[in-house]
């Protein structure tokens, strides 16, 4: 222990003596040492004491012992007992302390203490005055205050190294002087010393990692955390997209703000239309419809069929669509309903951008420019013909020669649906390329069942059939206008076979030119 009348000269002492300890703990190997919870602290070293000039002692060498106590927070108390022999004078220390003790790392304490105790220089009581060895040196018994610092390093998981720089100072009543002129002095003086030993943790335990995080207990400030999170230095994880699932988990770690997402951290989205729930303003959206931003169905020609199920995305703003966003034309003039003024015009009359003959809505048709020729008369007059002129130009026009139908022998369906085939493609996709090289070329699609259902039941079938097939060419890019899709059922029957065979021959497709100006 240094005990310091000449603060000065005291303190450099003391400094170069803590130099030397933090040497001497810098140069000792990195052992790693597990983590655990300490119960009970039993252990020794040697130290060097060093005594204020005005105790007459030398410096000296000596040993220590301690037993304590491990309390929750990270306190302790010690007692603690010291013993060295200076000038033939034996120093006794006792003392009871406090420690607080801060875990650095993974294996190394640091700590503080505080305590009280008493030392003994020499003897007590008419001893001092007797022996003549204690002539001219301290002798008594002091009150101590404890004060100090020091550090553990792990060597094993109950082993510790233990150093520690320790002030105490001294307070009380001594003897000076030689006999018999000796007389009693209160004084009051510091003491300082070092020491270096071991200690033994009894009844340590590991520091359990509950949550399995990484952050053992002690310092685990979130220690709820689902397996596989990553966490920060405190046991506590992140959430870098701020949606609930923490990193590590969230399998989809920038999942846009709002998003709703599952317990893996991955955007809902219930319509499949690539919005996310939460985010999407529209949330049953039909599947295959092409939507914006918001999640909202996208509708370029606004016919009202979305585009992604739209097959006719360019349908001029007006005109009818079909659940397929395609436009008709019933009297087959040209002009797509809808745009169509007069949608009953007779199929050969010309008609002008509104769908109407000229004259059509407030006048009768015109007269044929050219005379029918009349048969001979009989021998007796007959009287002159009075009907209106259209009706003459109807009844009497001459038959056009019929347009030879082809029959898409290639093109079959499903059985009872208008479901195409698969084989029915490499034929069609030929038609579409011949429409496509000739835009003036106009077709009549005409679907045909056998007589084996009854009149309306065929002609609807039919009829889905020829538009199916209109619709496979719009989609390969055949403009809309220069194809008609009809039904005819089973009227018009290419056999009258009614054998199997011929009910087949009779289920069929037939494309045929329309002439210009039908």
């Amino acid at each position: 222990m240094l005990i310091y009348q000449c603060p000065a000269r005291g303190w450099a002492r003391a400094l170069r003596l803590l130099g030397a300890l933090v040497f001497v703990l810098a140069s000792l190997p990195k052992l790693q040492a597990q983590e655990r919870r300490y119960l009970f602290e039993v252990g020794g070293g040697g130290g060097y004491q060093s005594f204020a000039d005005t105790t007459h002692l030398d410096n000296a060498a000596g040993g220590i012992g301690r037993i304590g106590v491990w309390l929750p927070l990270n306190f302790s108390i010690e007692a603690e007992g010291s013993i060295a022999s200076a000038n033939s004078v034996g120093v006794k220390t006792g003392s009871i302390s406090a420690l607080y003790n801060l875990p650095v790392g993974s294996r190394t304490w640091v700590h503080a203490k505080l305590g009280f105790g008493g030392t003994r220089y020499g003897a007590s009581g008419t001893a001092c005055l007797t022996d003549t060895k204690f002539v001219g040196k301290t002798c008594g018994t002091t009150t101590t205050l404890v004060t100090g610092a020091g550090v553990r390093i792990g060597l094993t998981p109950m082993l510790l190294l233990r150093a520690e720089g320790v002030l105490y100072p001294n307070r009380g009543t001594t003897l000076e002087g030689t006999p018999p002129d000796t007389v009693r002095k209160k004084v009051r003086f510091s003491n300082f010393g070092i020491n270096l030993g071991v200690s033994v943790m009894l009844g340590s335990k590991p520091i359990p990692d509950s949550d399995g995080d990484g952050v053992l207990n002690n310092r685990d400030r979130c220690p709820n955390t689902p397996p596989g999170a990553q966490v920060d230095g405190s046991g506590c994880p992140a959430d870098n997209d701020g949606d609930g699932v923490v990193n590590g988990v969230d399998r989809c770690p920038n999942t846009p703000t709002g998003a709703l997402v599952d317990a893996a951290g991955c955007p809902r989205d219930s319509d499949g239309d690539n919005i996310a729930d939460g985010i999407d303003k529209c949330p049953n959206t039909p599947a295959g419809v092409l939507v914006d931003a918001n999640g909202c169905p996208k509708d370029s020609d606004a016919d009202g069929i979305p585009d992604g199920l739209d097959r006719c995305s360019a349908t001029p703003k007006g005109a009818t669509v079909d659940a397929l966003g395609c436009p008709g034309d019933e009297d087959a003039d040209g002009v797509l309903d809808g745009l169509d003024r007069c949608p009953r015009t007779p199929i050969g009359v010309t008609v002008n951008a509104s769908g109407c003959a000229a004259g059509q809505q407030r006048q009768p048709a015109a007269a044929p420019a050219q005379p029918i020729p009349q048969p001979p008369p009989p021998p007796s007059p007959q009287p002159a013909d009075t009907s209106p002129p259209t009706q003459a130009r109807v009844e009497r026009a001459p038959p056009r020669a019929p347009n030879p139908p082809t029959v898409l022998e290639g093109v079959t369906f499903e059985s009872g649906s208008a479901r195409l085939q698969s084989g029915s493609y490499v034929e069609l996709d030929s038609l579409a390329k011949v429409l496509m090289a000739n835009k003036t070329l106009r077709i009549e699609i005409g679907g045909h069942t056998d007589d084996s259902g009854t009149p309306s039941d065929n002609q609807h079938l039919s009829t889905l059939r020829a538009e199916a097939v209109r619709n496979y060419l719009l989609a390969k890019g055949v403009p809309f206008q220069q194809m008609v899709a009809r039904g005819y059922g089973s009227t018009v029957p290419r056999t009258p076979d009614t054998t199997p065979r011929g009910r087949a021959a009779n289920r069929r497709v037939e494309v045929k030119p329309i002439p210009p100006g039908e």
